[in-house]
């Protein structure tokens, strides 16, 4: 393949990748690992290129082991547990033989969800039908909550109680319905320059207010940190509904602590499509909780619409926070790190344009 003047080269191709990349040679060390890479698997490419695969990525599954290490088979597998240099991360994985050179192959990483945008146009034309469905609701909603504040004017001192759940169930659908309608809108989304430990903060506020729990929120802030690209409040919505769900998780916990943690990611090159260009995401957020995490059967499917792993859940929350940082040009992942007991989700956002601030 010939490249066209002025065209990025292989090694530049490959840094731009938004999953990682590792060249594994006949002896099992790896020779080249992308930005990509480092992000994911917590260590440099200088030290990655020190070591060799499986100490790099430790695979608890044997029969995949066995796979990788027959280095002229190609590999795919889907969903597999590694542990990393920053906890356990939840991946795809492929090994790819190079067959002009025996014994080496190109290793590709992606976290689970990592792919982000693949199908958002599908999601959103999923969701437009209980939107549509939620606004046809309303109506006879508003009839049933004004028969019963008039029901309750007029019964007896024995009934009142009736009339009154029946009104506070209707307030209860409709807010309900409110976050169906969210889920969807279609509206764009106008963002701008966001003091981000500012609205972490806020966040906090409101979550503390409305709680008495005694759930600790704990600030680990790098302060040197840029504006991001974000409508500030939607992400204020964003990080209280993370911090409410990381409290709710850890009820059972003594003395247990949320960490809300932020970084600049310099190796971070994920990308997402956002007004028709590509959009770097540095700026992370993490939200950490010492609660006993999702069910396994639940791990990629927390962001999808009425999945919960709460009791009474309605699986609402992480779609409608997904689905904003979406809007905002921003991703979300979630990883369980067994090891430590800890849950994250981590939040990132690209920085503002310093010709808008």
């Amino acid at each position: 393949m010939s490249l066209s003047p002025g065209a990025p080269d292989a090694a530049a191709q490959i840094s731009g990748l938004v999953f990682a990349v590792l060249l594994v040679d006949d002896k099992d060390r790896i020779v080249e690992a992308n930005p990509a890479a480092e992000e994911l698997l917590g260590r440099s490419a200088r030290r990655l290129e020190e070591m060799s695969l499986h100490e790099a990525v430790a695979i608890e599954d044997e029969r995949l082991r066995e796979g990788l290490g027959k280095s002229d088979s190609r590999v795919i597998a889907r969903g597999i547990s590694l542990e990393t240099g920053v906890g356990t991360r939840r991946v795809n994985l492929t090994s790819s033989p190079m067959q002009a050179h025996p014994g080496w192959r190109v290793i590709s990483l992606s976290e689970v969800g990592q792919e982000g945008n693949d199908r958002g146009d599908e999601e959103r034309v999923e969701l437009r039908a209980p939107a549509v469905l939620a606004h046809e609701i309303k109506n006879p909603l508003s009839a049933i909550r004004g028969a019963s504040q008039l029901l309750a004017r007029r019964a007896s001192e024995r009934d009142r109680p009736l009339a009154t759940m029946i009104e506070g169930e209707v307030d209860r659908i409709a807010q309900l319905i409110d976050r169906m309608q969210q889920l969807g809108s279609s509206s764009p989304v106008k963002t701008g320059p966001c003091n981000l430990h500012e609205a972490i903060r806020n966040a906090m506020a409101t979550v503390r207010a409305g709680r008495d729990d005694g759930c600790e929120l704990v600030e680990e802030f790098d302060p040197s940190l840029p504006a991001v690209e974000a409508d500030q409040g939607a992400l204020e919505q964003v990080l209280i509904n993370l911090l409410a769900n990381a409290c709710d998780a850890c009820c059972d916990v003594e003395n247990a602590q949320v960490i809300v943690r932020t970084r600049f990611v310099s190796g971070l090159v994920f990308s997402a499509i956002r007004l028709g260009k590509a959009v770097r995401m540095p700026i992370e957020i993490t939200v950490i909780d010492p609660g006993p995490g999702l069910p396994p059967d639940l791990h990629d499917h927390a962001f999808e619409p009425f999945v919960s792993g709460k009791k009474n859940g309605q699986g609402l929350g992480l779609a409608l926070v997904r689905k904003l940082l979406r809007d905002m040009g921003g991703r979300i992942a979630h990883e369980r790190d067994e090891r430590g007991g800890l849950t994250h989700f981590r939040i990132n956002l690209p920085v503002a344009d310093r010709n808008e601030s």
